[in-house]
């Protein structure tokens, strides 16, 4: 059976897509759209879909969320909050599968963060 291979892009809609592209590019460095494009790094990705009913996005009207996996979770939150972003974290975030937390783009989406278990 012929698989897909990766993540090749993530679209949605914004109300002004070229701050919210310059927002992504200086808080989390991904690049693009433009002609510069962001290349991840290789590591596990998770496929999930969760009930409609789901709480965990946030807020009821969403229908998705995206997931970055980042290095040094600690690292990130500290760079985050220095810029002035609200970062929430929960204990029970944190389990065999790594370390979590959560903020959300100047849009309201929700942006979860993922430093895998080793």
């Amino acid at each position: 059976m012929e698989k897909v291979t990766g993540v090749g892009g993530v679209f949605f809609r914004a109300r002004d897509p070229e701050a919210l592209a310059k927002w992504y590019l200086d808080h989390l460095g991904i690049e693009g759209p433009g002609p510069s494009i962001w290349r991840q790094e290789a590591g596990p990705t998770v496929l999930m879909p969760f009930p409609r009913d789901t709480e965990y996005f946030s807020r009821a009207e969403q229908q998705w969320m995206i997931n970055f996996r980042v290095a040094d979770l600690d690292a990130m939150v500290a760079q985050l909050e220095a810029a002035g972003i609200a970062v929430e974290r929960r204990d029970e975030w944190d389990s065999e599968i790594g370390r979590f937390a959560r903020i959300h783009d100047p849009e309201g989406n929700p942006i979860e963060l993922w430093q895998p278990s080793a």
